[in-house]
Formats: C-alpha cells, structure tokens, sequence
C-alpha cells in the first residue's frame, strides 16, 4: 500500500509540476506578446511620454476570431486610475476610426490623414483607456471562417467582447485589480450594457483571476429603446424647425412607434422626413457637411437606422461631417501600409480596405428593441450609470432620451437643473434615486467630444469619481 501512495504522490507532484512549466510558459509568452504590441513608431505621432499598445487579442480555441484593440495608459499615474473600454455602434463601426481617432483618444487624425495631432482634451488624461473594434468585420479584426460574418449580432457582439476582455486581462495583469468602467455612444447604447450584463453575471461565479471589477458604465447619445427613440427623434426635428407642422402630425398619426408593421402612408411620411435632413447633418444640425469635389454632400457612415427607417434606401445616403470630413481622413490614415505595421494591424492581408464602418458584415441576426430591462438590472446590481446628450443630435437626441428613462419611471433625487464648465453653463443635469444620471452637453452633437471636448471630459471626470456636476460658475 505504501508503494502505492508514493506512486500516486510521484504522479500528483509531476503534474503539479506539468501545470505550473504550462502556465507559467503561457505568463510568458503573454509578457512576450505584450511587448511585442507596444506602438513606439507610429507615423505622424507627436511625442508623448505614456505608452500605447495595439493588436489582436484571439478568441477561443475552436473559432477563428481575433478582435483589434489599440490601448492607451494614462498619462499620469497609470497604475493609480481605472481602466475603461469605449465602444463606438454601428453597428459595424470602429471605436478606433471615430473613438480613439476622431474623439477622445490622444491622438486626433489631420492634416488629411498626413498627420496626428495631440488632443489635449484626450480622456486619458484621467484613465486608461482601451479602444475595441468590434465584432469580427470591424475595423481591423477579422475571422477566418466567412460564415461568422453571417452570424453577427447583440449576442455574439457581446459574447465576443466579452471573450476579448479575458483573453485581454492576461496579455495585461497589471489592470486586472482596476477599477473597470465601459463607455461609448450610439448604437454601444445596445453594446455597453448587454456586454455589462455578461461581465455582472459571470461575476458571481468567478475565481480570483477570472473576476472583472466592473463598477459602471456611461453611455452617450445611445440607443436604448426604439419606440421613444423614434418618437422622440421626430419630435426634435419638428421643435428644431427641421419639418413642418403638418408632417409631424402626419407621423404621429400614421406611424404606430410600438410596430415595425407601417401603413403606406406612414412610408411616405417616413421618406418625406428624411428628405429634410438630406441637405443638413442629422447628427449635428447646426455643423457644415462635408462636400465632394463636385459640390455634393458626402454620405454618412456612422449609424443604422432603428427599424421604423430601415426600409428605406434614403436613410443611408444623410450627409454627416465634422472636420467636416474626418471621416476620410480617417480612411486614408489607417489604410496606410506604414500605419497598420506600426499597429501591428491587418496581419491577415484583409481582401478589403479599412473603413470606418464595416462593409462586410453580412446582416444583423439579433436585435433588441430595447435594453431598458437590462440597465435596470444593473443598476439593481448597484452599477454606476450615467446616460448623457449632446443636444444638437437629430439621430438619437435628447428628446429620445428623456422619453426612454422616462418609460423607466425612476424616482428623481435631485431634479433638473444646469451644470457648468468654466463658468458657463455646460448642460444640464437630473439624478435618480436609483443611482443613474443623465446629463446633456450644450451645443454638442451626437458624437460629443468632437464639439464638447472639455466639457466632454469634464463629465467623464465626474462620472469616474462619481461626483456631482459643478451646479455654480464658481
């Protein structure tokens, strides 16, 4: 019997000793790779004394998924501040192209696409930042199997960012402990909270090393729920002089905001109101448009439509532009050979250019008309939520959503009132006993960092430290 146990102490302790070589090699080479995705040359960068990684994180084992990431530490004091994922919509829209490039990240594409500038409103300034294009199709990430570009959806969306988060952790330890928040904008009004979800619920059972310290997320100009959002864009439009009278009673009462099922006449009404907006920037009503060479406007890329509009070809041809055309500039900045090598990009030899919205992505499976429910949930789960507007945004404006955490019915704590920035008034703000805020930005748009910079990252500032918003100019 004594042999025995010596055998079977004999085989325990090799395979101790198997798993600890194994898992220390994977350290290793994640350490390896780490260092490997650190960006020291990228062109046309100004000097910066943090540092910034970019590359691909894989998925699981048995797919054939790998999601792009470009990440920046703080500025000061990384492994003092929270770490925060941004995710831009679509969906099909890269969190790189517009987030990082045109946005909130340090480096702001110009000089069309010669050249960065510092953005010295960057919100890295108070965080440590992680851009992700995501799902697969994206930007630069890909999957080797084209069928998965059929599949795409909210649950595999979230599902996958998910997966990248854990796959991310490991190439970065040193974050794990962090306190972890998720952003973003537009359609990551779906992205953020459904992905928010997953991290809440594999919380519970998670170990040590698979815990991820989420604390809460802010979302902006998001989609949260279709029929008050449809509603309420038709409202902003009519308020905002952008449509007749006659029109926006003609919508209200032919179109039923609860059906995708429409009359005719509600089609017609529906097309009658995008012919407004097919001269003016939806997403910034009072901004130039970007033109092309031969005067006419360039068409937007940034959103798809809730389903009320998806019928009609129109909606994809509204002109939208903020430099006005950052956007191209964009494009011809990450299709650079020299750009994608110094980011460690497009390793695949992608069969189609970068763009700043996916024209891969074969469809969209699952949607969901709404995710009231699940930000319910999580501020249930005692999550910090903060929903912003800028509020020139035709596309998802303020008037959406009011109307949507309305249909919440929350109990007001501290009502309606301004909030400032450098002695002006930056918007205005309204707490919930629930725990979420909603605060709009003044004179912004739907992307609002772009025309908000340091009123943009002022709030964010709050938001990470859960502050109160300046209610005085002093």
């Amino acid at each position: 019997m004594e042999v025995v146990w010596k055998l079977l102490f004999c085989c325990l302790v090799s395979t101790l000793v198997v798993q600890t070589v194994a898992s220390r090699k994977e350290i290793q080479d994640e350490e390896a790779q780490r260092e490997a995705d650190r960006v020291t040359d990228l062109p046309g960068q100004p000097a910066v004394t943090f540092r910034h990684y970019a590359g691909y994180v894989k998925l699981r084992p048995q797919d054939q998924k790998a999601l792009f990431y470009w990440f920046f530490e703080a500025q000061e004091a990384p492994s003092l501040k929270p770490l925060v994922l941004w995710l831009n919509g679509g969906p099909g829209c890269s969190s790189i192209a517009y987030g990082a490039a045109q946005e909130l990240g340090p480096f702001l594409v110009g000089n069309k696409g010669t050249q960065l500038h510092l953005n010295k409103f960057s919100w890295n300034e108070v965080a440590n930042m992680l851009f992700l294009e995501a799902p697969v199709g994206v930007g630069f990430s890909y999957t080797n199997n084209s069928k998965d570009l059929h599949m795409l959806g909210d649950r595999v969306t979230a599902e996958d960012s998910y997966a990248f988060l854990v796959g991310w952790f490991k190439r970065f330890p040193s974050f794990k402990s962090h306190d972890f928040y998720l952003a973003g904008e537009s359609y990551a009004g779906h992205y953020v909270p459904q992905l928010s979800k997953i991290i809440n619920e594999k919380n519970k059972g998670a170990s040590k090393n698979s815990y991820i310290n989420l604390k809460g997320f802010m979302i902006g100009n998001a989609a949260i729920n279709d029929p008050t959002d449809s509603r309420g864009m038709f409202e902003y439009a009519w308020s905002h002089a952008i449509i007749s009278d006659q029109l926006y009673s003609d919508i209200v009462k032919e179109c039923d905001f609860e059906s995708e099922n429409q009359t005719i006449n509600c089609a017609t009404y529906i097309k009658a109101f995008l012919e407004e907006y097919s001269e003016i920037d939806i997403y910034n009503i009072y901004t130039p448009v970007c033109l092309t060479s031969d005067g006419e406007t360039a068409f937007s890329k940034l959103l798809a439509a809730p389903r009320l509009l998806t019928q009609h070809s129109l909606w994809h041809k509204l002109p939208s532009g903020y430099d006005p055309c950052t956007e191209d500039y964009v494009e011809k900045y990450f299709n650079r050979e020299d750009v994608q090598k110094a980011l460690h990009a497009n390793v695949t030899k992608l069969s189609y250019p970068y763009t700043p919205c996916s024209g891969v992505i074969q469809g969209w499976r699952d949607y969901s008309d709404t995710v009231l429910p699940v930000i319910q949930n999580l501020l249930n789960a005692g999550l910090r939520v903060w929903i912003y507007s800028g509020d020139t945004d035709g596309r998802v404006p303020v008037t959406s959503t009011r109307r949507s955490i309305n249909k919440m019915r929350l109990k007001i704590k501290a009502e309606w009132r301004a909030w400032f920035h450098k002695s002006q008034v930056a918007g205005w703000v309204q707490t919930y006993e629930s725990g979420l805020t909603l605060a709009t930005v003044r004179g912004a748009g739907h992307q609002v960092p772009i025309f908000a910079p340091q009123q943009s990252l002022s709030l964010f500032a709050h938001f990470l430290s859960s502050g109160t918003l300046p209610a005085s100019r002093s």
